[in-house]
């Protein structure tokens, strides 16, 4: 009878013998290599270059989920903010809402809020940043922000103060860390870029200065182009919801006298009525719900799309050069004379943006065309200021001073020109002037912000540096916009005196800056703390062994049999261990011989 063949073959046994179809003996004869070695067709520099590739390709989603990020949260903020404050100012709105509650006096001490607390940001944002890491403080403050939307569900005292009181207080730790965000992520990609030139020169040594410029470039070009739309997109509640309550410029305007330069605060004689009819509760419960729901997204964009800014053993080292050297060193960084030179810029940027949305969009554009046209002058502006930062690459190709330079000239134009420009009350016919001028104040705006934030990263390449540098920067941006807060009952000729003066010394301090570093100038920089790895809790190795205590670092060794070859004891009776220390404890290895350690004397 003919023997069945098994099913399974018997490793080592079979009609086959002692060899498979591809000749590789089998049994315990097999060789090892040849069943747990590398894969025949693996090409270790083609993974490498996929590997490198995915880095890159995450690095650039990081960018544009913390762009995405910023725009809808600051849509959402500044179309939620005009538009409360548009409802709040009609009389009848108030009297009909809320009777004798005394609404005025909540929006100007919720301003109040928005506006001043910023100015101690300089004492807790660097700790805040550092305590929570760059990503989580990012989604802490756009958290806020969502919280000061939710508390417009229940307009109250209590819950509109203390909301705008903490978003003042999340200003600057979110355009910090955004700042710092944005410039790790281009550091990352030129090393996921250039990682063969660093294997050749090894894992500690630092890529040559200036090396991210160009990546630096075209992410705050990516980043300031989504943020810029944030102004088109807080229009769009304006244009889909309210704009159809609103009466026409003939009633809201009749007994305004002047416009432009001539004006003085802000639309002296407006109409205390601007609803011509209320809207119901229900569409503004709807209107506010989508606003929430877009704050939300922004937080699960920022929580779930953007990857950590930091290797961990980075965190920690941020971490561990002491709470009180991070509370100082931002004021130590005043000794470098390129920060006391770009200063005047600093606060230029906030007073010119700020000038664009009251200013220029209330003084010149609502006091002659009326209010119903307010959203459209801001969207020309939006769509001016996105589509510069995108020009901004022209610095691939420029000398650094150009897009800084040309946007400051732009401003300049159009400042001399409001100077002596005064529009008439109700004149429809300078509709078309008001939005060039906008996109024209859009465009100087665009390069200001983006030469900014670009220069600090170049200037400023250390990791241990940049979040101080950045918060220095929008804290100053935080004191103009104070200081124009306080000034808004001023002329409108005193607010461009001002905005004139502050754009020229900007330019001429920043060129004396530039000319400064081509004659090699040096600049005095403090000197970061080098990290405290035996911090409880933050342990982590390293080529020193950072486990051991502190006798053991001061004497040099630790007990034997740790994993250090050490000489075989000499024949004979082994001796007692010898005290190496009064404080030290005996290690196993003495308790096994049978030692106490040291005596105490």
């Amino acid at each position: 009878m003919e023997a069945v063949p098994p099913l399974y073959r018997v490793a080592g046994t079979g009609p086959q013998g002692d060899e498979d179809r591809l000749g590789v003996p089998d049994g315990p004869g097999a060789p090892l290599d040849e069943l747990v070695g590398a894969y025949p067709n693996y090409n270790e520099e083609e993974e490498e270059r996929r590997y490198y590739r995915r880095k890159r390709l995450g690095v650039l989603k990081n960018v544009l989920a913390a762009s995405t990020g910023c725009m809808l949260t600051y849509g959402v903020y500044l179309g939620l903010l005009q538009m409360q404050l548009i409802l709040h100012y009609d009389e009848t709105y108030r009297e009909v809402k809320y009777g004798n509650m005394g609404l005025p006096d909540i929006d100007s001490k919720m301003l109040m809020g928005i506006n001043v607390t910023p100015i101690a940001a300089l004492l807790y944002t660097p700790v805040l940043i550092r305590f929570f890491g760059t990503k989580w403080m990012m989604f802490l403050a756009v958290g806020i922000y969502a919280l000061f939307v939710s508390t417009n569900y229940w307009e109250r005292y209590y819950t509109l103060v203390p909301s705008a009181v903490a978003l003042g207080m999340a200003i600057v730790p979110l355009w910090a860390s955004m700042g710092n965000y944005i410039t790790r992520m281009a550091q990352k990609y030129y090393e996921y870029s250039h990682y063969k030139e660093r294997d050749e020169q090894g894992p500690q040594q630092r890529p040559p200065r200036g090396s991210h410029a160009p990546y630096l470039l075209v992410f705050q070009a990516i980043f300031y182009s989504f943020f810029h739309l944030s102004f088109a997109c807080a229009q769009l509640p304006m244009i889909y919801f309210l704009n159809h309550y609103l009466y026409d410029l003939n009633h809201t305007l009749f007994s305004v006298q002047s416009c432009g330069t001539n004006s003085q605060g802000i639309l002296i004689g407006f109409n205390k009525t601007v609803l011509r009819t209320l809207p119901r509760s229900g569409n503004l419960i709807v209107v506010e719900s989508v606003l929430m729901a877009v704050a939300f997204l922004a937080m699960l964009l920022v929580l779930g799309l953007c990857g950590a800014a930091y290797r961990p053993t980075e965190e920690i080292d941020l971490r561990s050069v002491g709470w009180g050297n991070i509370f100082q060193l931002p004021f130590k960084h005043v000794r470098d004379f390129r920060l006391r030179h770009l200063v005047p810029f600093f606060i230029y940027s906030g007073f010119e943006v700020l000038f664009a949305c009251t200013g220029l969009a209330l003084g010149y554009g609502v006091c002659s065309v009326g209010l119903e046209r307010l959203a459209y002058l801001l969207v020309a502006y939006s769509l001016g200021a996105s589509a510069s930062s995108v020009l901004g690459l022209l610095g691939l190709w420029l000398p650094r001073p150009v897009p800084l330079v040309a946007g400051a000239g732009l401003h300049l134009l159009l400042t001399l020109g409001l100077f002596f420009w005064a529009p008439t009350p109700r004149g429809l016919r300078h509709m078309w002037v008001l939005c060039v001028a906008a996109v024209l104040w859009g465009v100087g705006s665009g390069l200001n912000k983006t030469g900014l934030s670009t220069l600090l990263g170049i200037l400023y390449e250390d990791k241990e540096r940049q979040d101080f540098i950045f918060t220095i920067y929008h804290w100053w941006q935080a004191v103009a916009i104070f200081v124009v807060y306080l000034g808004s009952s001023l002329p409108m000729k005193a607010k461009l005196a001002v905005l004139l003066l502050t754009l020229v010394g900007a330019a001429a301090s920043y060129l004396w800056m530039e000319r400064k570093l081509q004659r090699g100038a040096v600049p005095r920089q403090p000197r970061i703390p080098r990290p405290q790895h035996k911090v409880r809790g933050y342990r982590y190795l390293e080529e020193d062994n950072s486990d051991e205590s502190d006798a053991e670092g001061e004497h040099g060794g630790g007990c034997p049999g740790d994993g250090v070859e050490e000489e075989a004891p000499p024949a004979g009776p082994r001796p007692g261990p010898e005290p190496v220390g009064l404080s030290r404890r005996p290690c196993p290895y003495e308790q096994a011989l049978g030692g106490d350690g040291p005596e105490e004397q």
